[in-house]
């Protein structure tokens, strides 16, 4: 494999209208695993883009609004009073919308006003907020139980919804920023209060069996939201709260963690207190 031919296979994958707003970190590091495994340029290109929409495309069903979802958000910021904010019925209505556009916070949503408000219950005051592989998840912000002070940054592959995300917070008053990050072979060490992985290392592991564990070596994180599906995306429960509990408690063996253990409908949460 040459850099000339990943270089290829990148530029290839990048020009299709589902992987453009991709970072390209990403593209490149499944590229060249599938480079080396595959027998040609285009038997690879179309493997890795069936490798990237296993880890993403698959919670992206159809196109995404933002500016749509922007201009009702404009709209809502402008006449609903600053004391009310986002907490206002018309802004969380537009926020609750907008979320059902990703599989992932739409499955979320019949339990959301209980998910953040059980599993974050107990905690100090947290000051620093980290959300991985976020997708349209910090829409929930009206509904989490923070200091509105708090600093909240959002980290996602896609570019176009981190757009879209930075201009929510500047709406909605969130001391907020985004990365485009490939939080697999760059992930972050930060420091932070609170770390959000919402059913996002089972998506990681779609790339790299080991990297599940490799992230959370590398976390700097004082408590860790960590949250598995309940059930697939077309709907099946059997067994899934079984394997990802199994999943978690390999993942948490020989780590001084404390955990506790949330099951809702559809998401199983784990709260983990680390020793950072």
């Amino acid at each position: 494999m040459s850099d000339e031919m990943l270089e290829t296979l990148t530029q290839q994958v990048l020009r299709g209208a589902k992987y453009r707003e991709i970072a390209p970190a990403l593209v490149r590091r499944i590229g060249a695993q599938e480079l080396a495994k595959r027998r040609s340029l285009k038997e690879a290109v179309k493997a890795t883009k069936n490798k990237l929409h296993q880890v993403g495309g698959a919670y992206q069903p159809g196109r995404i609004d933002y500016e749509k979802g922007l201009e009702m958000l404009r709209e809502t910021a402008t006449s609903t009073s600053l004391s009310t904010g986002v907490s206002s019925p018309h802004f969380r209505a537009i926020c609750h919308s907008m979320m059902q556009a990703h599989a992932s916070t739409r499955e979320r949503l019949p339990i959301l006003d209980e998910f953040y408000q059980t599993t974050l219950a107990d905690l100090p005051p947290i000051r620093t907020v980290l959300d991985l592989a976020c997708g349209l998840n910090p829409l929930a912000y009206p509904w989490l139980p923070l200091p509105p002070d708090v600093q909240y940054t959002a980290v996602d592959i896609y570019g176009d919804m981190l757009d879209f995300i930075q201009q929510f917070f500047a709406l909605a008053g969130v001391n907020g920023r985004t990365e485009q990050r490939d939080i697999i072979g760059n992930p972050p060490t930060e420091p932070a209060d609170l770390i959000l992985l919402l059913k996002t290392l089972p998506c990681l592991e779609q790339v790299d069996k080991t990297a599940a564990a490799n992230l959370i070596d590398a976390l700097n994180g004082r408590f860790l939201l960590i949250s598995y599906p309940a059930q697939s995306l077309g709907g099946r429960s059997k067994g899934m709260v079984e394997n990802y509990t199994t999943q978690f408690e390999a993942l948490a063996d020989g780590r001084s963690w404390q955990v506790q253990k949330f099951e809702f409908v559809t998401e199983l949460a784990f709260l983990v207190t680390t020793d950072s």
